[in-house]
């Protein structure tokens, strides 16, 4: 597995800071992730899984990634690759990060954690337009029912970084 924060420096930043109660705070909601994407697999293979590929650390970077794509207009990356179904799956991730955040202590939430979070979300509704007519609807696949979605499932890209 590689690094985490490949292309996610702020991310990185925060991450290398994060006091003691926080982090130990995130590791419970890691081990929580883990054991639900063990639960995924096969018995034999169960064992083999000792980190959650989605950790809330990968949750951030991946929110950051999709911003600085979305800031350039060019996809970033070891391979410069981005699919069109990318962008679905970066929401998602993005979705289920207000779960964690709820369920962390305040100091997560109202530190550099949340302020991290809400400058990334601001520099998304920046890099994005309307769309209420949801036009990438076809191409992103939410996890939730249309009606329950933040208004980001309803924005586009100012400069689409995907490749066509």
């Amino acid at each position: 597995m590689g690094d985490v924060f490949s292309s996610a420096p702020e991310s990185r930043a925060v991450w290398e800071a994060l006091p003691e109660p926080v982090l130990e705070a995130v590791g419970r909601c890691d081990a929580e992730r883990l054991e639900v994407e063990r639960a995924r697999v096969a018995p034999r293979l169960r064992e083999r899984i000792v980190k959650p590929v989605h950790s809330v650390a990968d949750r951030f970077a991946s929110w950051e990634r999709l911003v600085r794509r979305m800031e350039t207009g060019r996809p970033e990356g070891d391979d410069g690759f981005c699919p069109i179904s990318a962008y679905g799956n970066d929401l998602d991730s993005r979705d289920s990060l207000d779960e964690v955040m709820n369920t962390l202590p305040a100091a997560a939430r109202e530190g550099t954690l949340g302020t991290l979070l809400a400058d990334l979300d601001a520099r998304f509704h920046a890099a994005s337009v309307p769309d209420p007519a949801g036009s990438l609807h076809p191409w992103t696949r939410p996890t939730k029912e249309h009606a329950r979605l933040p208004g980001r499932w309803y924005r586009r890209p100012l400069r689409t970084p995907w490749d066509d």
